[in-house]
């Protein structure tokens, strides 16, 4: 299992690291020299990007994925046992990130950013090979209807907080204009319409066109390689040094406390143990993903530390999935 895990995060890092070297050289263009005459890559590279990500290839991942889901056959009670304590959980770390920045309003979106940076974790590029190696077909069955929901959820979530506190900072005194305003942002929102015309088609039960599906899908599959090679260029432009410090509790949220919550609450309030708590336990353990980054990129709020928290959290995923594992296994819960 550690061989695969080792492999892939082989390639994950790859791709950053190709990332980072294209945008370091000045090879997407925008380099530009600080005051101590360095050279460093415009964040506008980034932005673009991001933009890219968030407006085509995320909307067509999640339109499609809501077309597509079968509803009628989803394991509603083990996904319950995982998304209850996910959600609030992130809306607690919202609250308390949304408290200590009250005396900072400069960053009206980093509350949220922070929120999911620790809550969203990389359950695709990771998720799934370690899925497969750690629970055969049945628990990356179960890891799927977990990954179809969860990342649909969140963003949903974050994403009403998040306009919430921008129609706020814009100056929006009353609660009536206030969630107006935000109403009118979530209708066109990328993350939003695109969730709510895919449940829509959906449940008419017609299906996808072929065409339409296969562009969906191509569509989608950029979005991850172009989300990592965008965490790289985020290190090139932002580097690690000064944001470790305030990653690091975005990190020990997300390897260490968000699978504690999991554990307890699937198998104390639901009773689930073996496969079905060993895959919501490792998937709530996953470092944090690329996602983060790009709603970091499209608020342009706390974009160092939420790469920061991506690579550290990497890194140290493989430590928290042995400690997660061996917690099961001493408990007895592991199979």
């Amino acid at each position: 299992m550690l061989a695969a895990v080792y492999a892939k995060l082989a390639v994950i890092f790859g791709a950053v690291a190709l990332g980072w070297l294209a945008a370091s050289r000045g090879w997407l263009g925008g380099l530009s020299v600080d005051a101590l005459g360095r050279s460093a890559p415009s964040p506008e590279v980034g932005r673009i990007l991001s933009a890219v990500v968030f407006t085509l290839l995320i909307p067509a991942l999640l339109l499609r994925t809501m077309a597509r889901m079968d509803l009628a056959h989803m394991p509603w009670r083990t996904l319950a046992a995982f998304l209850a304590p996910l959600l609030l959980y992130a809306l607690a770390v919202y609250i308390w990130r949304r408290r200590a920045l009250a005396a900072d309003p400069a960053e009206p979106a980093a509350p949220a950013t922070h929120a999911i940076t620790a809550s969203y974790g990389n359950a695709v590029q990771l998720g799934i090979p370690v899925a497969a190696a750690l629970y055969g077909e049945a628990g990356l069955a179960l890891h799927l209807a977990i990954v179809s929901v969860h990342g649909v959820l969140l963003l949903l979530l974050l994403t009403v907080l998040v306009e919430l506190d921008l129609a706020r900072a814009r100056g929006r005194q009353q609660l009536g204009a206030t969630l107006r305003t935000t109403a009118r942002q979530l209708v066109v929102h990328p993350v939003v319409l695109p969730v709510t015309m895919g449940l829509a088609w959906n449940l008419t039960g017609f299906g996808l066109h072929p065409l339409v599906d296969e562009l969906l899908r191509l569509l989608g599959q950029a979005a991850i390689p172009v989300c990592l090679l965008l965490i790289g260029i985020a290190l090139a432009t932002y580097g690690l040094r000064g944001a470790v410090r305030a990653a690091m509790p975005l990190v020990l949220l997300k390897l260490l406390v968000l699978p504690a919550l999991v554990l307890v609450t699937a198998h104390g309030l639901f009773g689930l143990r073996g496969m079905p708590l060993g895959v919501l336990v490792i998937m709530a353990a996953l470092p944090a993903g690329a996602n983060a980054l790009i709603f970091s990129q499209r608020y342009g709020a706390a974009l160092a530390e939420t790469t920061a928290a991506i690579v550290i959290s990497t890194l140290g995923f493989v430590a928290a999935a042995s400690l997660w594992l061996g917690v099961l296994a001493a408990l007895g819960l592991a199979g």
